[in-house]
């Protein structure tokens, strides 16, 4: 035999036991007729509960469906009247069950950062975030050319334009130097050609 089934699993060639159509139509009225009643005198048990989530999931059956529509219509438009009147008799015991919350208050992202100012830190959270601080700082500062080390960057920048600046006037005059030397080649040139005419 598999594990897992137990003493009275289902064998081979038992009888199995079917709720016939009528006692279930039966049973549903009867719960239907309860229910009423209990609206009528303002109580309301966990069953109901369990019978109206079972209802969202789709646990009842379409005959049942419109009845609960029916009576669920009329015990809304009660509720109306008197949202705050408490059902049963659950508001006179208090539980103390931590499983059973009675409201839960959610708040924004940004109530919270409001209610914790000033958070705990771990040590090495504040040193991270010191270290980033002094980061940034040292960046403005160089940025603005405070630091040592931008001065000396800005000094080198400087020598290069100054160095890059003299190269550009040197090619410029070798350019003039062999325009010029060119022009004069070419006048040679047609100075000779008229001469030799």
């Amino acid at each position: 035999m598999p594990r897992g089934r137990g003493k009275r699993g289902q064998h081979k060639g038992q009888h199995r036991h079917f709720t016939n159509e009528e006692q279930l139509v039966a049973d549903a009225e009867k719960a239907r007729k309860n229910r009423e009643w209990r609206e009528m005198k303002g109580m309301a048990s966990d069953e109901e509960e369990d019978a109206e989530a079972g209802k969202g999931e789709g646990a009842a059956k379409p005959d049942d469906v419109a009845e609960e529509e029916e009576s669920g219509s009329e015990s809304e438009e009660e509720s109306d009247d008197d949202p705050g009147k408490p059902k049963g008799i659950s508001h006179l015991i208090e539980t103390q069950n931590p499983n059973r919350l009675a409201s839960k208050t959610t708040k924004k992202v940004t109530e919270l950062a409001e209610d914790d100012a000033k958070p705990f830190l771990t040590r090495r959270e504040r040193e991270e975030i010191q270290k980033q601080q002094a980061k940034a700082h040292y960046q403005k500062l160089h940025i603005a050319g405070k630091t040592d080390e931008a001065r000396a960057d800005l000094a080198r920048l400087a020598l290069i334009r100054k160095q890059r600046e003299e190269a550009q006037k040197k090619r410029d005059q070798e350019k003039q130097q062999k325009d010029s030397e060119k022009k004069a080649a070419e006048n040679r040139l047609l100075e000779k050609k008229n001469a030799a005419k």
